[in-house]
């Protein structure tokens, strides 16, 4: 990487999808949205932010060679898959799902009436047709203490879920109001503010939906506005 470049995505101009029961927005092609210059940032090729209606959800379905990382931000979702795995993931619980050589799963709101909302997220395995695998995780401990705390990651940190990717780390942060903190420098970084807002150093505010897409760049700090934030940061290498 020889030029560090900052790219900021607004929330307004992502691809939306509008279902009657999901109200989606993506951060890169997905589905029926394709932009031939907008496929990937790195290894990280879906940031999907989900909102389902009560009583519904995506039923059962296919995926394959794939890391997906599932968190929710508000509501409960169920999820249920054909290697036997069942969970009900809430605020704070990591999940993860290694498609690996095939595996099929559904994913429901588990209120009858509430909306739930929730991001998912997908990065490229280091190998190709795998078992099929499953995690979960409360973090809501490590999150509580402040900072930027790994939620999964193929390096092997601690209290994180593991994912078959040695080059890719998802962060997470729920900073209070003036929390600063600096984004981990990698060849492609990408934040994501879920909740609230931050200020992104020499850049300005980006609010909730906003994203920066980060290229070689290294010690981008970022602080919390007054309502505070819950940020996701992935930082991976390239797809090679």
């Amino acid at each position: 990487m020889t030029k560090s470049t900052i790219d900021i995505r607004r929330s307004a101009d992502r691809f939306h999808t509008r279902a009657g029961w999901l109200d989606s927005k993506h951060s890169f092609s997905f589905g029926g949205h394709y932009s031939p210059a907008n496929t990937n940032h790195g290894q990280l090729l879906v940031l999907n932010d989900d909102r389902v209606a009560g009583g519904t959800g995506f039923d059962t379905h296919p995926h394959r060679d794939m890391e997906i990382i599932t968190w929710v931000l508000d509501g409960e979702l169920e999820h249920k898959d054909s290697e036997g795995n069942r969970g009900l993931i809430y605020p704070g619980l990591a999940q993860r799902m290694s498609a690996g050589r095939g595996i099929w799963h559904s994913e429901k709101n588990h209120s009858k009436s509430d909306e739930m909302h929730f991001i998912q997220m997908w990065v490229l395995p280091d190998t190709q047709s795998i078992d099929p695998g499953y995690q979960q995780l409360d973090i809501n401990d490590q999150l509580a203490g402040g900072g930027l705390v790994p939620i999964a990651s193929g390096q092997g940190h601690d209290a994180a879920i593991s994912i078959q990717q040695s080059a890719a780390v998802l962060w997470g942060g729920r900073l209070g109001a003036g929390e600063r903190v600096t984004v981990p420098g990698a060849d492609f970084g990408h934040v994501f503010v879920a909740k609230g807002s931050a200020d992104l150093e020499s850049q300005g505010i980006l609010a909730t939906g906003d994203a920066v897409r980060l290229s070689g760049a290294d010690g981008i700090a970022m602080t919390a506005a007054d309502e505070g934030a819950e940020l996701l940061v992935w930082t991976t290498g390239a797809i090679r």
